[in-house]
């Protein structure tokens, strides 16, 4: 790529956060990504001239969370699944987590790769980036899916419930947005409270491993990744009025499938974004909970492969 380091974006094999062991998977190259000061670890493979797909996971997994989807999307599509700033392998600024900010960056990184149109599939607090992303970059997008996640001043509670029966399911909102304390209680913890997310929210409490539990936990556990993770849901209310902003002049008119699934979060992604969506598809994966990708992901793999499909 021509031009200074300085001045021009630049591809490096150079990992920032190297107390990490990387994950590999077979077929797929990782690469990190200067996306506007902020060093994004991507990981690529399928067909390079294929339409593109990205993928954004959420809390608390890394990239890793799609390595069951990912094989299934190379016979016909390039495949690029990011981390997040302040996720996995990616570099862990010290403030700036709204999702507007992290959107630009994330685009910032698919423009760098040479990628000029895509679709988005994001889950979690990747779908909180998603939404933001699709405000604002809509004229790259050739469609978005959302997997299981509340957007922030979209969909998002503003009350945490106190039925027992909900809310274990949203409790860590407020727990997280607390200055300090989190930090304090979980240092030292990290593969207790990781471990607790992977196995409540799962239809089935094996689906994850223990080498799973370990890879995110220690993601978390390094350099700063705690605070990094907590700066989501601190970021939240500021991420909620931008984007209730940009919603005042429009809406989305990008393609937009919600996913759901029988045991998850939120019973019907697509109705709950269709107010603010011209374009809305539903898919109810059975049979999971709220880490779909890794429950079904198959499924996740069959969805959004027909979603694609239908927009070309």
């Amino acid at each position: 790529m021509a031009g200074s380091a300085t001045s021009t974006p630049q591809i490096s094999e150079s990992n920032p956060v190297r107390d990490l062991p990387l994950q590999h998977l077979a077929g797929f190259t990782h690469r990190w990504v200067d996306a506007d000061g902020v060093r994004l670890h991507a990981v690529e493979g399928g067909r390079p001239s294929g339409p593109a797909v990205v993928l954004l996971a959420g809390f608390p997994q890394t990239w890793w969370a799609w390595r069951k989807v990912m094989p299934s999307l190379t016979h016909r599509f390039r495949v690029i699944a990011i981390d997040l700033p302040g996720q996995g392998h990616s570099e862990r600024p010290e403030r700036s987590y709204d999702t507007h900010t992290v959107a630009a960056h994330v685009h910032s990184a698919v423009k760098v790769l040479g990628v000029s149109t895509y679709s988005l599939v994001a889950h979690d607090i990747g779908a909180w980036v998603g939404f933001s992303l699709a405000l604002n970059f809509e004229s790259h997008l050739r469609g978005v899916a959302l997997l299981d996640a509340g957007i922030p001043g979209i969909t998002l509670p503003e009350t945490i419930p106190t039925d027992p029966e909900r809310a274990w399911k949203t409790w860590h909102f407020a727990f997280h947005i607390v200055p300090d304390l989190p930090e304090m209680l979980l240092a030292g913890r990290e593969r207790e409270y990781v471990g607790w997310f992977l196995k409540a929210k799962t239809l089935s409490p094996d689906t994850f491993d223990d080498a799973e539990i370990d890879h995110y936990a220690a993601a978390i556990a390094v350099d700063g990744g705690l605070r990094a993770s907590l700066a989501y849901y601190r970021d939240a209310a500021e991420s909620a009025r931008r984007n209730r902003e940009a919603l005042k002049s429009r809406h989305l008119t990008v393609p937009v499938l919600g996913i759901s699934s029988s045991h998850g979060s939120v019973p019907d992604m697509a109705a709950s974004l269709s107010p603010w969506a011209d374009n809305t598809t539903r898919v109810v994966v059975p049979d999971a909970g709220h880490f779909i990708p890794d429950e079904q992901p198959e499924a996740v793999a069959a969805a959004t492969t027909d979603f694609i499909a239908d927009d070309d």
